[in-house]
């Protein structure tokens, strides 16, 4: 998910999304661990994701506050 399309998500879409997004990690990390997965790019992609997400969370927060 690109950064424009994250920043269009309001705060609570946003917190649902991220833990979506963490529990299809871990499912995915642990599927890694079992069988090896051929496109291991997904791991870092997927945790890119969740950082790029929590970020704008972070900064949308901020903003609410002032």
């Amino acid at each position: 998910m690109k950064t424009p399309e994250v920043r269009e998500l309001s705060i609570k879409d946003l917190r649902e999304r991220i833990e979506t997004e963490k529990t299809n990690y871990v499912r995915l990390k642990t599927n890694h661990a079992i069988s090896p997965i051929e496109d291991t790019s997904k791991l870092s992609k997927a945790r890119k994701d969740i950082a790029r997400m929590l970020t704008v969370l972070s900064q949308k927060e901020k903003e609410e506050i002032n």
